[in-house]
């Protein structure tokens, strides 16, 4: 009795955290749970810790070496999102470990992860899971003669400005940022070949990666725009990760300090770090480019019930409404290539959906002259947005021997043919009988 008492009052504690879980209805995380290396950080980054909170978010910091931690209770996980400020660390307290951020992501949360130039293998093999890979060379930092940031003292050009970011409205919002954003930390390489890792922040055509503190004596491996400091995935479950190759850009120095461009007569009080690192947690988060379809209807033309089949040359009617996140409530979704597929396998039909500008899509066609197993498809992918993929699958039959029409127009020739041929024979017996 003592053990199902324990059980219950368990299990009501865990509601207040069940009932805010992640869902479609309002998709954007809520509890997030941030592991530092030191609590400092806390203080030290604490602008962009304020921006999450004023957005409505509950943040839990933990020591990453912390005995007591972990992301899940009784099979129902605790977090919507995880944030890795610990980049030094070796080994993860508790329960955490590499197998089960993969499985908190493939679950469908989110991961945000802050290298430096002091990464531990643990946040760099974390990384490569994710689909980056940092530079083998432990003690290699991004360089860049040209593109570094002017500071009062020379310094080995390792702090740089760079403001080579990628053109999407949906990722870093429509407002422009103006100034160059500061990094100082290691970079990495995506592969070109991951239509699921987009390079977001990238360096000059002038950096490389290299150790500062040693002159090269080989090419570096990383050189140019093939340097990324600032990478997002979004899974094929469409969980959201970013990976920066600097802890410092998110730091109160950094979203203060000014910037002024190497070669650039321009200085900016404010770096561009704060404005850019919070539009990045807006995408990563689900607070802008989340995407639901409801209300997925199909029926014959001139009707409003969705039949149970069709018959082969029916004309139908298709439509679907699609909705976009804003953070608050969700608002129509406005596109011009939303597409459905009339599959079999494959499409028979591929009709652009017109839209309404409300949300609503629809088309119309008619229905190919095959019969078989037939769905309608929409597989929706977008730069930046959750995608879609939804089918609704239906049968179409040939026609009854009863609904074909009487006289078939096709058939014409045919019949004019054959009622000649007979009106012929028929003269022709007159004629040969009474003739003389």
């Amino acid at each position: 009795m003592a053990k199902f008492l324990l059980y219950i009052t368990l299990t009501i504690s865990l509601l207040p955290f069940l009932a805010v879980s992640f869902s479609s209805e309002s998709p954007t995380d809520r509890r997030v749970l941030v592991l530092l290396d030191d609590f400092a950080v806390k203080s030290s980054h604490s602008l962009f810790f304020d921006s999450l909170k004023s957005r409505g978010f509950e943040l839990e910091f933990k020591l990453a070496d912390d005995p007591n931690i972990g992301l899940q209770r009784y099979g129902q996980y605790l977090y919507d999102a995880l944030v890795l400020f610990c980049p030094s660390v070796e080994r993860f307290g508790g329960s955490i470990n590499v197998a089960s951020i993969a499985d908190f992501v493939d679950s469908g949360h989110d991961l945000i992860i802050a290298a430096d130039t002091n990464a531990s293998d643990l946040i760099r093999e974390i990384s490569t899971e994710s689909g980056v890979d940092f530079d083998e060379n432990a003690a290699a930092m991004v360089i860049d003669h040209t593109g570094y940031a002017v500071s009062n003292t020379d310094g080995d050009h390792t702090l740089i400005a760079t403001d080579d970011l990628i053109k999407s409205d949906v990722i870093l919002g429509s407002k422009n940022i103006e100034a160059p954003v500061l990094f100082q930390g290691i970079g990495h390489s995506v592969n070109p070949a991951n239509s699921l890792v987009l390079q977001v922040l990238t360096a000059s055509p002038s950096a490389y990666s290299a150790n500062p503190q040693s002159k090269l004596t080989s090419p570096p491996s990383l050189t140019g725009s093939a340097v990324s400091l600032v990478s997002v995935i979004q899974a094929r479950n469409n969980a959201r990760i970013v990976v920066a190759g600097s802890l410092s850009m998110f730091s109160n120095r950094f979203f203060r300090s000014g910037v002024q461009k190497a070669g650039s007569s321009t200085k900016y009080q404010k770096s561009g770090n704060e404005e850019f690192l919070t539009e990045l947690s807006k995408w990563v988060f689900h607070e802008r480019g989340h995407l639901k379809a409801v209300n997925v209807r199909h029926h014959k033309v001139g009707e409003s019930d969705e039949p149970a089949m069709y018959r082969i040359n029916d004309d139908l009617d298709y439509s679907v409404e699609i909705y976009e996140w804003s953070g608050t409530s969700w608002e129509p979704y406005v596109a011009n290539d939303v597409q459905l597929q009339f599959y079999m396998m494959s499409p028979y039909v591929l009709k652009t959906l017109s839209t309404d500008k409300k949300g609503l899509y629809s088309t119309s066609f008619k229905v190919p002259d095959v019969y078989g197993v037939f769905q309608f498809k929409v597989e929706y992918q977008r730069l930046g947005y959750t995608s879609l993929s939804f089918s609704k699958q239906i049968p179409v039959r040939p026609f009854r021997h009863n609904e074909y029409e009487r006289f078939l127009p096709a058939a014409y020739p045919y019949y004019g043919a054959s009622f000649s041929m007979m009106a012929g024979f028929f003269i022709f017996t007159v004629v040969h009988l009474y003739s003389k």
